[in-house]
C-alpha cells in the first residue's frame, strides 16, 4: 500500500489522552476518565427537540444560530454574568469544542504564542498547533491555581491567553481577584482572553466571575452540554465583541454551516425553562465530591480539595495510576493534560456514588 501524505501540523498531535478511555475497561471497570454528565437530559428539553422535528424545524439555520436562542443567551448573560453581550455578539457553534476552533483559526497566525494552564484542558495545545500557533504551557501553584505572576511573564508578546475556571482537569475555580489581575494585565498587553467558561453552574463553595467582566477584549466560551446534561445535542455558543463575529463566522460558514437545528431548538427551552435541574446536578455532584475527596484522602492522598466542574486531580505516582486502570478502575493520566503533571491522574466523579465507592475500595485493596 503506498503511503499518504499528511499535513505536518496534524501529524504532530496526538489522539486525545481521554479519548482512548472512553470505551476502555472489561465489564466490571469503573470508568472514572470520561468528563460527561451521567444524568438525562431534562425533559422539558427533550420534549422541545421532538416538537421541532413535528414542526418541520430541520433545516438550515441561520449561520449564527436562530435569534430566539441568541436572544435567550443574551438574556442569560446578563442575568447570570452581569455581562452586556449583544444578540449580534453571539455565535452558536456545535458544542464548545467548535467555538473554541473558530477563535483559534480566526485569530492565531503561524508562530503566534497561545498560552494556557499546564496541566489543563488537552484541546487547546492541538487547537493552537492546528492553526499554526506555539502553545505554551502556563503553570499552576501548589493548590492547582493559576500562578498569577508566572503568568504576566510568559503574557508579553502572546497572542491568546486561554482562562479555564472552573478548570478541567483540577476543579480549581479561580478568586475574582486573580481574574481580574489576568484579563486586565492581557488587555493592556494586547492579548485576548479566551474564558472558556463550561462548568460554571458547577460550583460549590466559591463563586464563578465571568472574565468578560474586567475587560473588553475577552471571548467567552461556554455550552449547554455540561450545565444541562447535552453533550450528545452538540449546542456551544461564544460570545465578543461585535467586531469579531464576521470573522469568526467566516470559519463557521465554510466548516459548520450552522449548529443542529433540532439541538438550538432544545437549547433555547434549557436557557429559558426550568433551572431546577441544574440545582439537584450540582448538589448531586457536590455529594459525590465529598465523598471521593473523603475516601481518597483516608487512603493517603495529599491534594486540594476541589472547588468546582466533575473532576479531582490526585498526586498518585505513575506505578500506582497504572495498577488502577490494570484494575478496573479508569482514570486519566496526568500527561494527558501536558507536561507539568505526569505522576497525577484525572478522577472523574461524574458517575454514581456506588461506582465512586467501588473505585475506593478497589484502590484499597491495590494498596494494601
Amino acid at each position: 500500500m503506498n503511503e499518504h501524505r499528511y499535513a505536518g501540523r496534524v501529524r504532530g498531535v496526538e489522539m486525545s489522552g481521554i479519548r482512548k478511555l472512553f470505551d476502555a475497561g472489561g465489564p466490571d471497570a469503573i470508568n472514572l476518565g470520561i468528563g460527561q454528565p451521567d444524568f438525562d437530559t431534562p425533559e422539558h428539553i427533550k420534549m422541545a427537540a421532538i416538537a421541532a422535528i413535528r414542526e418541520g424545524k430541520t433545516g438550515y439555520t441561520p449561520n449564527a444560530g436562530i435569534p430566539e436562542l441568541r436572544e435567550a443567551i443574551s438574556e442569560k448573560f446578563a442575568r447570570e454574568n452581569g455581562l452586556d453581550y449583544l444578540p449580534e455578539q453571539i455565535l452558536v457553534t456545535a458544542g464548545g469544542s467548535e467555538a473554541l476552533h473558530l477563535a483559534m483559526e480566526a485569530l492565531v497566525d503561524p508562530g503566534d504564542r497561545v498560552l494556557f494552564t499546564d496541566p489543563g484542558f488537552v484541546s487547546y495545545a492541538a487547537l493552537a498547533t492546528f492553526a499554526g500557533g506555539k502553545p505554551e504551557g502556563v503553570p499552576l501553584d501548589a493548590t492547582l491555581h493559576i500562578d498569577v505572576e508566572r503568568a504576566k511573564e510568559q503574557m508579553d508578546g502572546a497572542r491568546v491567553f486561554v482562562l479555564n475556571s472552573p478548570a478541567n482537569p483540577t476543579g480549581a475555580v479561580e478568586s475574582e481577584e486573580s481574574i481580574r489581575a489576568l484579563v486586565e494585565y492581557a488587555n493592556d498587553r494586547k492579548v485576548t482572553v479566551i474564558s472558556d467558561e463550561v462548568y460554571e453552574h458547577f460550583v460549590y463553595e466559591k463563586k464563578h466571575v465571568s472574565a468578560a467582566r474586567f475587560g473588553e477584549d475577552v471571548i467567552t466560551i461556554n455550552a449547554a452540554s455540561k450545565t444541562y446534561a447535552m453533550t450528545g445535542w452538540r449546542v456551544g455558543y461564544l460570545a465578543a465583541p461585535e467586531d469579531y463575529i464576521p470573522q469568526f463566522l467566516k470559519v463557521h460558514q465554510y466548516s459548520q454551516a450552522c449548529a443542529t437545528s433540532i439541538s438550538q431548538y432544545a437549547a433555547l427551552a434549557a436557557y429559558t425553562g426550568d433551572q431546577s435541574p441544574v440545582e439537584r446536578m450540582r448538589e448531586e455532584y457536590r455529594a459525590r465530591r465529598d465523598l471521593l475527596y473523603a475516601g481518597l484522602t483516608e487512603l493517603g492522598f495529599d491534594f486540594p480539595r476541589p472547588e468546582g466542574a466533575f473532576y479531582m486531580f490526585v498526586p498518585m505516582g505513575r506505578t500506582l495510576i497504572q495498577k488502577a486502570v490494570d484494575a478496573g478502575v479508569i482514570i486519566v493520566p496526568g500527561e494527558a493534560f501536558g507536561s507539568r503533571a505526569p505522576e497525577y491522574a484525572r478522577f472523574s466523579y461524574a458517575t454514581s456514588r456506588e461506582n465512586l465507592s467501588r473505585a475506593i475500595a478497589r484502590l484499597k485493596r491495590l494498596m494494601e
